[in-house]
């Protein structure tokens, strides 16, 4: 993980746009104000998008059960299809 000031992001912009890309690097650019931003591959944002959208489908399955072994489920016929 590298972190550079904004005036070293702005003069080098390729470079550190290289070092996410090719070699997996994490850019923090660091601002004034604690308004800092991150600068990463698109591969690695979305795994990292990936990682998020699978725990919030695991902790929805965990609260389910949850549920049902807290008894709040419902038992319900199985239907019919012709074929």
């Amino acid at each position: 993980m590298l972190a550079v000031n904004y005036s070293t992001i702005r003069n080098h912009l390729k470079d550190y746009c290289d070092q996410a890309t090719d070699n997996h690097e994490t850019v923090i650019v660091t601002r004034k104000g604690e308004k800092n931003v991150v600068i990463m591959s698109l591969e690695r944002y979305n795994q990292l998008e990936k990682a998020a959208r699978n725990a919030e489908y695991l902790a929805m399955i965990d609260r389910g059960i949850a549920q049902l072994s807290a008894g709040m489920g419902k038992e319900h016929e199985l239907l019919e299809v012709d074929e």
